[in-house]
């Protein structure tokens, strides 16, 4: 079973993480939240406290997948953090791992240095099109480039997961339906 940790810092957003869990969790992907800060608790950007399953060490490197969810000041304070700037490193040089952003977390892409050349997207603001001129930004829901994917914001949240799920070798298919995900896509 593949293995992923959704890293929280102070002022995660909320819906971007906690929900992202659900569903990979719910896509039989063995899935924890990681605290970066040393503490077990972390509070995300509206105020919502989770108990996080595990804290920020080298055990990190045994899983598959790290996702960055954004929010602010969750994605500045992960941006600033340089174990989380290692981790993003050591996963990228890694084929046979992969690197997940959503919204504002692809700024910690471009402090950790892997964006140029490469094809992503982020929260749809200039501030954040201008961050990325290395990089071929698209306005994209969802951009996937070989092991490096990244996603728009809260309400690209569950695409997000779905294509996390499907890139990990699980279905989202049967996910979509029962979640009713399809039916948005019907209307």
């Amino acid at each position: 079973m593949k293995k992923v940790a959704v890293l929280l810092a102070e002022g995660y957003e909320e819906g971007e993480s906690l929900f992202l869990i659900d569903i990979l969790r719910r896509g039989q992907i063995e899935c924890h939240s990681v605290s970066v800060d040393g503490n077990e608790t972390v509070t995300g950007g509206h105020a919502i406290t989770a108990v996080a399953d595990r804290v920020l060490d080298d055990s990190i490197m045994a899983y598959d997948m790290i996702v960055l969810p954004g929010g602010l000041p969750g994605a500045d304070n992960l941006k600033n953090n340089l174990k989380v700037i290692e981790t993003v490193q050591a996963f990228d040089r890694n084929p046979e791992k992969y690197v997940a952003a959503i919204c504002a977390a692809p700024q910690v892409l471009k402090e950790a240095g892997i964006t140029t050349g490469r094809k992503l997207t982020s929260y749809p603001a200039d501030k954040y099109r201008q961050m990325f001129t290395d990089a071929d930004y698209r306005d994209e829901i969802v951009v996937v480039d070989d092991h490096l994917i990244t996603s728009q914001g809260p309400a690209t949240t569950l695409a997000f997961a779905y294509t996390l799920v499907d890139v990990l070798g699980g279905n989202s298919e049967p996910l979509k339906t029962k979640m009713l995900y399809n039916r948005l896509l019907e209307q």
